[in-house]
């Protein structure tokens, strides 16, 4: 029988200088989607579900990501379980079919377990991704609801309908609340992507009757202009209800990587969101909409839809919010892009970091390329990421931090045991950093979420540093522990 035994070991809060931590958002998506990342087919045992979901928190933690965009919504269905929206068909290849247990909740414990953030991912508006897609009986796009259009081979929550708006904010506020979720996460669609020609859409969403109805009610915008304001209105809407629910959660949008062709000049764009979907995503920035923006920017830095002249542009358009571009990892040597290296990827994460304003930051499309190790990414990605970074601060929201936590350790068995607990006086803890120094150089050796109270250490550093960060990413001072 192994038994585990004290060393004799002293030791004493001390004052010491600790350096800065890190500071960087690092994300992937994670779409549920066509089971584009996760489950890998429809149908897989609960068991095998979960396996591979913890799979993806591991190579995620090993690769150094700190937020994982998990698609929980993909169209009027739940990722999770939900008394106003069925399964989706993803899971079990039935729609409604319950796959056994909680994927959203599983997917907090293992990513808040690894240090890693778990934004919700929704996707408001798309009700059925394709026709041929089977839906529950108790889904909203099998009912005859007038306010679910069909548009090509799509079905789609009208955004000029207030019972959208209603649904869409009734199923994010609910895992908002119920959830321990660190983020609200919305993408590019909101009204459809049509088929565009020549830079025309040669579709139009089906709501002249809606129009009408707005304009004999008296009002004045040009059609555009109205779809425009119907997802502003929702935008907008979203954002203070999350905040009123919890202050702290993140809310984050997607948009298209180009918000008109030609902004900034010499960029070209086949489709123009501004006018083709209807989202003008440069006002949510303004006017503090979202807590980050994340511009699908998908393209090499050289051509005509160039990374740098993109990211500049954006980041110039924003003084406070940051702007944390999508870059394309599954590009790498792809159809879409034959050719293209993994090295692309890490100069563009160096381009995030120094150009304009904002923090550091960026996510990658999608977590399949990571977990296929894509021309080596990985490897590449170690050097570029050099440790733990956490995420940036939100001061906007609040600059209160915790206080110095109590601490205290023990040596077992050659390893460090860490007992902590916060300290009453400052704001509350939503994670801790750990940093160390060995060799007279500081480190961050972990960032870790929840209630923990003890760590363990496989080692014996010359002083530890344990640090508590609020919820709005504030982060406190330092007890330094001295083991002797």
């Amino acid at each position: 029988m192994f038994l585990a035994f004290a060393e004799a070991a002293s030791y004493q809060l001390v004052r010491s200088e600790v350096p800065d931590v890190q500071r960087e958002f690092r994300g992937a998506w994670v779409a549920v989607v066509y089971n584009i990342d996760w489950p890998s087919r429809p149908g897989l045992s609960a068991a095998a579900q979960r396996a591979e979901l913890r799979a993806i928190m591991d190579r995620a933690a090993g690769a150094g990501l700190n937020a994982i965009m998990f698609q929980i919504r993909p169209a009027g269905d739940a990722i999770y379980r939900s008394k106003h929206e069925p399964w989706a068909h993803w899971l079990t290849g039935k729609g409604g079919g319950d796959p056994g247990y909680d994927p959203l909740e599983e997917a907090i414990r293992l990513a808040h377990a690894r240090g890693i953030e778990l934004h919700a991912w929704f996707n408001p508006f798309r009700a059925q991704a394709s026709l041929k897609h089977p839906l529950s009986r108790r889904h909203l796009a099998s009912s005859g609801n007038s306010w679910v259009k069909t548009f090509g081979d799509h079905r789609w929550f009208d955004p000029s309908s207030r019972e959208s708006h209603t649904q869409a904010l009734k199923v994010i506020l609910d895992v908002t609340r119920r959830y321990d979720i660190d983020g609200v996460h919305l993408d590019d669609y909101f009204y459809p992507y049509p088929k565009v020609i020549n830079g025309r859409s040669v579709q139009d969403f089906p709501d002249s009757k809606e129009y009408e109805r707005y304009r004999r009610g008296g009002g004045t915008l040009g059609k555009h202009d109205w779809r425009r304001d119907n997802v502003n209105r929702f935008v907008r809407s979203l954002y203070v209800e999350v905040k009123k629910a919890k202050p702290w959660v993140r809310v984050g949008i997607s948009p298209f990587g180009i918000w008109r062709p030609g902004v900034p000049r010499g960029t070209e764009a086949g489709l123009d969101s501004y006018d083709h979907l209807f989202a003008d995503s440069r006002l949510w920035l303004a006017k503090g909409w979202c807590d980050y923006l994340a511009p699908q920017l998908y393209w090499r830095d050289a051509g005509p839809q160039s990374f740098s002249k993109l990211i500049t542009w954006w980041r110039s358009q924003s003084q406070i919010r940051p702007v944390w571009p999508g870059i394309a990892t599954s590009r790498i040597d792809s159809k879409e892009d034959p050719g293209r290296p993994a090295s692309e990827i890490i100069k563009q994460i160096k381009l995030s970091r120094r150009i304009g304003n904002s923090s550091a930051g960026h996510l990658h499309w999608s977590m399949k390329s990571l977990m296929q190790n894509r021309g080596g990414i990985l490897k590449q990605l170690g050097p570029a990421y050099q440790g733990p970074a956490l995420p940036p601060a939100m001061p906007w929201l609040g600059r209160t931090a915790p206080a110095a936590p109590n601490l205290r350790a023990e040596i077992v068995n050659g390893e460090t045991i860490l007992h902590f607990s916060p300290n009453k006086a400052g704001a509350g803890v939503r994670k801790w950093v750990v940093q160390i120094r060995q060799d007279g150089k500081w480190r961050t050796y972990q960032v870790v979420q929840g209630p923990y109270q003890q760590l363990r250490l496989p080692m014996r550093p010359e002083l530890i540093a344990l640090r508590g960060v609020s919820g709005y990413g504030n982060l406190g001072p330092a007890s330094v522990l001295q083991i002797r």
